[in-house]
């Protein structure tokens, strides 16, 4: 198994700089991760350096705290799209899940997915967050609003994924949507132990590291 095919491999802090998301992306080049996630500012010059190559560009959008107005989510979808996004992660409306107000959630996450076509979304639950029952209610809504992946995490909150939450996640989904984890994945076993538990993607700004240490082992 190539475990370079399943990483995003991401930088998102509000202090990266141009020469961080250069050496992000050369990385990617280097050992062939699925993708580079980077915040939505950073896509043309992201797009422009892996110009040429498989490396998708992933934006986030309304993140880290997906509370910003669906117009907003919606606008920054679309001109990351127009710029070169190639997948889009989003946050969902958090407040909204805890507040049990499920109708917002779904329309918030369906007016992103409608202006995207064929692109894929991720919609991030914050499962650090949420109780088991919204877990569940955040999978239903995504999967109702035509998402194509859910994500365990941003990587900002208090802890990240957990297998526990991975596996209520892939069991609600029953197959209808895939499954990223995302926050605190920083070794190789680690990543491991959740691609066996059913994770589809990994979002990991330890890409490198996981990677040499796959290529150690062989």
């Amino acid at each position: 198994m190539n475990i370079a095919k399943y990483i995003d491999h991401t930088l998102l802090k509000s202090s990266a700089t141009k020469k961080d998301i250069k050496t992000l992306c050369e990385e990617a080049l280097t050992y062939k991760f699925y993708s580079v996630c980077v915040n939505s500012f950073f896509v043309p010059y992201a797009k422009l350096l892996l110009k040429g190559s498989d490396v998708k560009v992933c934006a986030t959008v309304g993140f880290p705290l997906g509370a910003v107005s669906t117009e907003t989510k919606v606008f920054e979808t679309k001109m990351a799209i127009d710029q070169g996004a190639e997948e889009i992660d989003m946050v969902l409306q958090v407040g909204m899940l805890k507040s049990n107000n499920f109708e917002m959630v779904y329309e918030d996450i369906k007016a992103v997915k409608a202006c995207m076509g064929k692109i894929p979304l991720k919609v991030i639950f914050e499962i650090s967050e949420l109780s088991d029952f919204q877990i569940m209610k955040a999978t239903q809504l995504s999967i109702k609003a035509k998402a194509d992946f859910i994500k365990t995490s941003t990587g900002f909150s208090a802890s990240g994924a957990t297998l526990d939450a991975l596996a209520l996640m892939k069991k609600t989904a029953e197959g209808k949507a895939k499954v990223k984890a995302s926050g605190g994945i920083r070794d190789l076993n680690t990543a491991l132990q959740f691609i066996e538990a059913g994770a589809d993607r990994i979002g990991t700004s330890s890409g490198v590291s996981i990677v040499e240490a796959q290529i150690a082992q062989h």
